[in-house]
């Protein structure tokens, strides 16, 4: 009954089996939303993933009696622990069954690497950059998932706090009801902002173009506008190239809002995405045979849940009421769409400036996540 731990290679079948215990693990739990496994396999592989020119990373499968029981991945990134002044491992890819000696196990491995490296406190989950999941689910475990969020079982904050653990950061997450029209005070609000300010939005149709025009200013602002978060990494010029390859051209572009100043510099930037929850679990994390379909569909037929991934504004120019320009410019798409409810996604907890931009809508706060820390014994 003894615990076996294997260090995964970094190459695709490793990885696929690596990855693939994630999802059987909540096999038949209707709240977990899987990710795709190309994606996820393509984040562990250093020749893929530009996150590996600053990070060091390696992953472990647990097994009893030759069968998976858990899995933890080590992430140590320099940038952040060099801005920090910290000597932090970062954990990640962490799942469990029910059981002491697995979760011991696990952190035991973890740590006499990060030891080996010169670590002395551990942290997390928290992923590469912040382009990636982090945050463990601490509330909302009756709450359907998304695809920007991490799922995991009640019993995973019992064992932090059984090994000493404690809270480093909290996250939480709002569902909103889409109203039927724009709300009269964030119209005014925004139209007060446009004036004030000499700010004005921009839709795009081409992905050529959205990114032609603003591809790397996109990312250079979210640099700027996430600086001072929580553990946030830097995207290098290589991550950004990276990303956007990735996600500009998957983007229904109606979802997304530009704002621009009056010349025409990059001032502000909301990104929506049809939910793809359901999708996901339809495909089980598989894009083929017929995974694709299903993704295909909740992003271009009815869907009535969009999830809100990114809202980032200059910093100069946060709590001016900016935000309100960005759902004057949403709310239509959404009420045209029949998009019922929109998803918040993580949020810190003490980030009062998001929490405002949240006033004008009918919302619960469904879901809380957390970061946890301990030192290196």
């Amino acid at each position: 009954m003894s615990i076996e731990i294997r260090e995964i290679a970094p190459v695709k079948a490793e990885l696929e089996k690596y990855v693939k215990f994630g999802i059987d693990h909540y096999k038949g739990n209707s709240y977990f939303v899987p990710p795709l496994i190309l994606d996820e396999v393509e984040t562990l592989t250093p020749s893929k993933n530009p996150a590996f020119d600053y990070c060091k990373a390696k992953s472990w499968l647990a097994y009893r009696d030759g069968k998976p029981v858990g899995r933890i991945t080590g992430i140590i990134n320099t940038v952040v622990n060099e801005r920090t002044g910290s000597k932090d491992v970062r954990f990640s890819f962490l799942d469990f069954i029910d059981d002491d000696e697995v979760v011991d196990t696990l952190f035991a491995t973890l740590e006499k690497w990060a030891k080996e490296e010169g670590m002395t406190s551990v942290v997390g989950p928290m992923g590469f950059t912040d382009m990636d999941h982090e945050g463990m689910l601490t509330y909302g475990f009756d709450e359907l998932g998304t695809m920007a969020t991490i799922y995991n079982y009640p019993y995973y904050p019992r064992h932090m706090e059984r090994m000493g653990f404690v809270t480093d950061a909290e996250w939480v997450e709002y569902r909103m009801t889409v109203p039927d029209e724009i709300p009269q005070q964030l119209q005014r609000v925004g139209d007060i902002v446009r004036r004030k300010y000499g700010l004005r939005t921009i839709k795009y149709t081409s992905a050529k173009k959205i990114k032609a025009d603003y591809g790397v200013a996109l990312f250079e602002l979210i640099n700027e506008a996430y600086d001072k978060l929580y553990g946030y990494s830097p995207l290098s010029r290589r991550q950004i190239e990276y990303y956007i390859d990735i996600y500009l051209p998957i983007l229904r572009l109606e979802n997304v809002c530009v704002i621009v100043d009056s010349d025409d510099k990059l001032v502000g930037i909301g990104i929506s995405i049809p939910s793809m929850s359901r999708a996901l679990q339809k495909s089980g994390g598989k894009l083929f045979p017929f995974g694709w379909v299903h993704l295909l569909k909740a992003m271009y037929g009815h869907n009535d849940i969009v999830d809100l991934l990114l809202v980032a504004v200059k910093p100069e120019y946060m709590g001016k009421g900016v935000n309100a320009l960005l759902f004057t410019d949403l709310l239509p798409v959404y009420i045209k769409n029949k998009y019922r409810w929109a998803e918040s996604n993580p949020e810190l907890a003490d980030n009062e400036n998001v929490q405002q931009q949240w006033k004008f809508f009918d919302r619960r706060q469904h879901r809380r996540r957390a970061a946890f820390r301990r030192d290196i014994k």
